[in-house]
């Protein structure tokens, strides 16, 4: 499918564009920044955009009140369409966040509750008791999402719930030709739900994305209940930056054995170094000359690989409270430095060679410094090697004529050759 051979960019929405905190209904055409950016995002290899959430929400976008209607604060739904246009004419997919667990305060059908109580034709969407009481003060109580009732918790088992989300996917595919969806908090959906709308998406269009958002692993079910295309690789974000921090690969090489030979045979997951629920990666690495050298590993392991817009060019950032404003900045204009330069020089090959793309994966070498696999798809063989040592160090393996993908340079052998300091290479081998 598309989606296994494409590099996604995640953007923050609301904060991107430097939408504020609070909804207040206001209209301003935020969203159109996008447009600015759509040259930089296809000069950089881009082949999909996440959003972030979109759709009219009280404040963060994960709470949200009308999933028909663009958040005011971005603009309009018109301003949106344009938006998808732009990109899909530059050959650049279009994957939108769905939050389906729980709304915010703010959405019409709670809202017509706490006008009509008993009498609200919205009352059983979702789960109340009208004996209780919440932490507003509703005079009612709810259920919230993990104790947060500011996210009240959809009641999916109700048939009027179903069809307007349904419906909504309807639209969003109908009016913005999205391309897919990432399943907020996929985790707490019911998986018949998750099958479901699996189906009715690929009904509306065959090649559509479904993402489902996963924190730990031994999510099997997500593929074959829940009928998810990919799941968040969190133990393989977690494998990344700890190996290199403490200089033990062999956590990330026993990581990658554990998907992709073990738990999750013939999947492909969404794979990441950082995201807006986590540090930056330019914050979690206690050593800044390796950071190019983890997205060398981040485009040449398997997985779908996503950049979090901004750390390309080395944005910094911690998760904290009030953090959003280096988590999820806001951006007028593409920030490009050398560090862009090296990732798009990256994303060029991965782009270019389908066993970077859908290889089977075979470990070389290990030890707690170098890391050498290669990636094999059909007749294609590309061999990865890094080293994370402050010094020199020799591989020797039995492979002929040889390409360096980075430095464009041949090589007759691959017996005793130098990978330098802190260092990775991808060599194409050439029959």
């Amino acid at each position: 499918m598309w989606y296994h051979e494409k590099v996604f960019y995640q953007i923050y929405t609301l904060n991107f564009c430097g939408a504020p905190f609070d909804n207040d209904g206001h209209i301003v055409h935020r969203i159109t920044r996008i447009n600015d950016f759509v040259d930089y995002f296809k000069e950089l290899g881009i082949g999909g955009i996440y959003f972030n959430p979109i759709f009219s929400s009280d404040h963060h976008g994960y709470d949200t009140r009308d999933y028909r209607v663009l958040d005011e604060r971005l603009g309009t739904n018109e301003d949106f369409k344009e938006v998808c246009q732009n990109l899909h004419s530059h050959q650049i997919k279009v994957v939108l966040d769905g939050v389906f667990n729980h709304v915010g305060r703010g959405f019409f059908a709670f809202k017509d509750v706490q006008e009509k109580r008993e009498a609200s034709p919205y009352k059983d969407w979702f789960r109340i008791d009208f004996n209780g009481d919440s932490p507003y003060q509703d005079n009612f109580y709810y259920e919230g999402w993990e104790g947060h009732y500011e996210l009240v918790k959809l009641n999916l088992d109700h048939p009027d719930v179903q069809r307007y989300l349904l419906d909504s996917v309807d639209f969003w595919i109908d009016y913005f030709d999205i391309d897919g969806i990432r399943l907020d908090v996929a985790y707490s959906l019911p998986r018949w739900f998750m099958a479901m709308l699996k189906d009715h998406c690929r009904q509306k269009k065959e090649d559509f994305f479904l993402l489902g958002e996963v924190l730990g692993d031994n999510a099997g079910y997500m593929f074959s209940e829940a009928h998810l295309d990919s799941i968040t690789d969190y133990p393989g974000f977690k494998g990344l930056w700890s190996s290199f921090n403490s200089l033990n690969m062999f956590e990330m090489a026993h990581t990658i054995k554990r998907n992709y030979k073990e738990m999750y045979q013939g999947q492909i997951l969404w794979s990441f170094v950082d995201n807006h629920d986590v540090a930056r990666i330019a914050s979690q690495l206690t050593d800044l000359e390796k950071l190019p050298l983890i997205y060398g590993m981040l485009f040449s392991l398997p997985g779908i690989p996503c950049i979090y817009y901004g750390s390309e060019w080395g944005q910094t950032g911690k998760k904290e409270q009030g953090s959003d404003a280096s988590l999820r900045p806001e951006y007028e204009k593409p920030l490009p430095n050398d560090l862009t330069e090296y990732i798009k020089k990256l994303v060029e090959i991965r782009n270019k060679y389908k066993a970077l793309q859908l290889g089977e994966y075979n470990e070389r070498i290990l030890t707690n410094k170098q890391f050498v696999f290669e990636r094999v798809f059909e007749n294609q063989k590309i061999i990865i090697a890094l080293n994370l040592d402050e010094n020199e160090y020799t591989i020797s393996l039995n492979e002929q004529k040889a390409h360096s993908l980075i430095d464009n340079i041949s090589i007759d052998s691959l017996n005793n050759v130098i990978l330098p300091p802190k260092s990775i290479q991808y060599y194409l081998i050439e029959n």
